[in-house]
């Protein structure tokens, strides 16, 4: 293996992105035993602690199996272990919020639009329990996060597409830990509540209708005021 040492500031970042670029290079196959936590150390010339900690990371992003006095093995390749690096790059960047709302719109948009062109009667009767949940929130002055975070994935659900939905699942896993502050202040004596709601209501309606054009304006405007809002209070 084309171990290199380690020269930068985030030392178990870059022992991560070497592995991971090993997999990727076929270097590395499903079944594959690692080198121990002291070799990889030696040649990657860095501590234990720092080796430990990558694998550790990688263990969360599904790329490793550690086996309990066996050693440690590469895991199969599928669709969480694509998707998992760009949760560990959301976890690790913590300046990244305005970059991630940027992101949404770009992904949003287009699977409101798949969802307004796909989307069956399953698919519209969650649209409509997420939006009764977030009625009922708005009741009981809740913050509706959940609500909310149910209702987009209901949108990625009905694109039919499964890498929409592993994308999705990332996006709105790290936008619910990461607004959640900037949510609470936004909410504090304003009508927020009831216009997002009724904004998720106008999108449900273009999805229900066939309506791709409208329900992919209404998405972007949407979530462009989500990013300004949270621009003002962040």
């Amino acid at each position: 293996m084309d171990l290199k040492p380690i020269k930068t500031r985030k030392i178990y970042e870059e022992i991560v992105d070497q592995i991971r670029k090993l997999v990727t290079s076929g270097e590395l196959r499903p079944g594959d035993r690692l080198p121990s936590e002291r070799d990889l150390a030696e040649r990657l010339q860095v501590s234990r602690a720092s080796v430990r900690e990558a694998l550790s990371a990688l263990q969360m992003l599904g790329l490793l199996d550690a086996r309990s006095g066996e050693g440690t093995y590469i895991r199969q390749v599928n669709i969480e272990s694509l998707v998992a690096p760009l949760a560990w790059v959301l976890y690790m960047e913590k300046d990244t919020v305005l970059e991630l709302l940027e992101v949404r719109k770009i992904f949003e948009v287009q699977a409101v639009a798949l969802a307004a062109e796909r989307a069956n009667l399953e698919d519209l009767q969650e649209l409509e329990d997420a939006l009764h949940m977030m009625y009922q929130d708005l009741q009981t002055e809740q913050l509706g996060e959940k609500a909310d975070q149910r209702f987009h994935f209901a949108i990625a659900r009905a694109t039919h597409n499964t890498i929409f939905i592993h994308l999705m699942n990332v996006l709105s896993d790290t936008m619910e830990r990461t607004l959640q502050a900037s949510r609470i202040k936004l909410y504090e004596g304003s009508d927020m509540p009831r216009r997002l709601y009724e904004e998720h209501v106008t999108i449900f309606q273009a999805i229900q209708h066939r309506d791709i054009s409208q329900a992919s304006q209404l998405m972007y405007s949407h979530l462009a005021g989500v990013e300004a809002n949270y621009a003002v209070v962040s």
